[in-house]
């Protein structure tokens, strides 16, 4: 299996590398180095602790932290405006596994570079970021386990 490591300069790279590649060890300073497994999953947990589910509940709806409510359709009737740009995250905890799930959030464009999703756990690449945010992640490491360990837990499609 090879394994390639890359810096911010390489970058750019990413998306060819990760489509081609067994396995993508990411080193960006100020990030928890994490690995990218065939091109579609990161199996290991980023912290090494369990998610809290009812925390990553709370940073998945929060409109100032996960924000999954935006685009996606979620079972919280207790919001109302769920976007409809993004699939359906009912039954996702079926649909994806742990490390897809991880993956989806850390960044997405690994999968789909076309997506508007935004790459919750990188500190490099954004367009135009307040200048508050520049080199920051959107959530930290645990926060990602967080809402993995939340959307685990959709498991019914309605």
């Amino acid at each position: 299996m090879k394994t390639f490591f890359y810096s911010i300069v390489g970058v750019v790279a990413l998306g060819v590398t990760a489509a081609h590649s067994a396995s993508v060890v990411v080193r960006d300073p100020g990030l928890v180095p994490y690995e990218i497994v065939d091109g579609n999953s990161i199996p290991k947990s980023l912290t090494g602790v369990a998610g809290d589910a009812a925390n990553g509940r709370k940073i998945a709806i929060s409109r100032k932290q996960g924000n999954c409510l935006a685009c996606h359709v979620m079972p919280i009737p207790e919001q109302q405006f769920h976007g409809e740009t993004a699939p359906s995250l009912y039954g996702v905890g079926n649909r994806l596994s742990e490390g897809e799930l991880r993956l989806q959030l850390v960044n997405s464009k690994v999968t789909n570079e076309d997506t508007m999703m935004p790459s919750f756990y990188r500190t490099f690449g954004y367009e135009r970021p307040l200048k508050k945010f520049v080199g920051k992640s959107i959530i930290s490491a645990q926060d990602v386990e967080d809402v993995v360990a939340y959307l685990q837990t959709l498991k019914t499609d309605q």
